[in-house]
C-alpha cells in the first residue's frame, strides 16, 4: 500500500514536471473554460432570468464549474489512450512499480490540472459579478464537492480510454454522455419552466445534484424545487452518487488496465 501510494505520488510529480516543460498544455483547461464564463455569464447574463438577487452570474457559475468537471472524462480518456499507443504503458510494465499506481497518478494529475481552471474560472467569475457569500470554509467545501466529481469523470474517461482504446471513439462516447449530463439538469437554466417528465429526469440528474449542493455551499441561489429527494437533499444525494461512482469506476479501470497491458 505504502508502494503503490508512493509510486502513485512519483507518477504525479512526472506529469507535472512534464506539463511545466510544456506550458502550452494549459492552454486547453484555462481558455476554453475561461471563454465560457465569459460568454454564458457576461454576455448571454443581460438575457437571461435567474432567481436571487445575484442574477444569471451568480446562477451560472456552478453550472461552467461541473462543465468543466465533466470534460474531465474526455482529458482522462484521451491521455490513456495516448498512454497505451505511444509506449509508456510499456516502459512502465518492466519498472518495479505498482501497476494501480499508473492510473492514479494520471487521474490525480488531471485533478490538479483541473484545480487550476477552477482557479483562473473564479478569478473571471469574480470579475463579471460572481461572489460566493458562506465564508471560506463552506466555498473551499464547495470547490471539494466539484473536484470530487472531477475525479470520479476523470476514473470513468480512464476506463472508456482503455476499453475503446481509439483517441475517435473516446472523444465521440465522452461527448454522447457529456451533453445530457451537462444540459439535461440545472446547471444553466433554472428547472421550474420544463415540461413534466423533462423537469423529472433532469431533477434526478446526479449533475443537478452536484450543482445545487455547490450553490448552497456558495450561498447562490439555486432557484424552486418541486420536491424530488435530489433537489430537496443535493448534498447527500450528489456524495453518495460520486462515492458510489468511484468505488464501481476505480476497480473496472484497474482491471481494463491490466487486461490491455496484458495484450500488449
Amino acid at each position: 500500500m505504502i508502494e503503490a501510494l508512493s509510486d502513485s505520488i512519483a507518477l504525479v510529480g512526472r506529469r507535472m514536471r512534464h506539463i511545466r516543460r510544456m506550458p502550452e498544455h494549459l492552454l486547453g483547461v484555462t481558455v476554453m473554460p475561461v471563454a465560457s464564463v465569459i460568454v454564458l455569464g457576461y454576455l448571454f447574463g443581460s438575457a437571461m432570468q435567474a432567481p436571487g438577487p445575484g442574477g444569471y452570474q451568480e446562477y451560472i457559475m456552478a453550472g461552467i464549474f461541473a462543465q468543466v468537471m465533466l470534460t474531465n472524462m474526455t482529458t482522462t480518456g484521451v491521455g490513456v489512450v495516448s498512454d497505451l499507443n505511444n509506449g509508456l504503458v510499456d516502459r512502465f510494465r518492466v519498472l518495479p512499480i505498482s501497476g494501480s499506481s499508473v492510473l492514479v497518478g494520471r487521474t490525480v494529475a488531471d485533478g490538479v490540472l483541473v484545480a487550476w481552471s477552477c482557479v483562473v474560472m473564479t478569478l473571471v467569475g469574480y470579475a463579471i459579478g460572481w461572489r460566493a457569500h458562506n465564508g471560506p470554509l463552506q466555498t473551499l467545501a464547495g470547490f471539494g464537492l466539484l473536484l470530487l466529481m472531477g475525479f470520479a469523470m476523470s476514473w470513468l474517461g480512464a476506463l472508456l480510454g482503455l476499453v475503446l482504446r481509439n483517441v475517435e471513439t473516446v472523444s465521440a462516447v465522452s461527448g454522447v454522455i457529456m451533453m445530457p449530463l451537462a444540459f439535461l439538469s440545472n446547471a444553466f437554466i433554472p428547472l421550474d419552466g420544463l415540461p413534466g417528465w423533462v423537469r423529472i429526469l433532469a431533477e434526478w440528474n446526479p449533475v443537478s445534484a452536484v450543482v445545487s449542493a455547490s450553490r448552497d455551499l456558495f450561498g447562490n441561489e439555486r432557484g424552486p424545487t418541486s420536491g424530488a429527494f435530489p433537489a430537496e437533499h443535493p448534498l447527500p444525494t450528489a456524495l453518495t452518487v460520486l462515492v458510489m461512482s468511484l468505488a464501481v469506476l476505480v476497480p473496472l479501470a484497474g482491471r481494463a488496465y491490466r487486461k490491455a497491458a496484458a495484450q500488449r
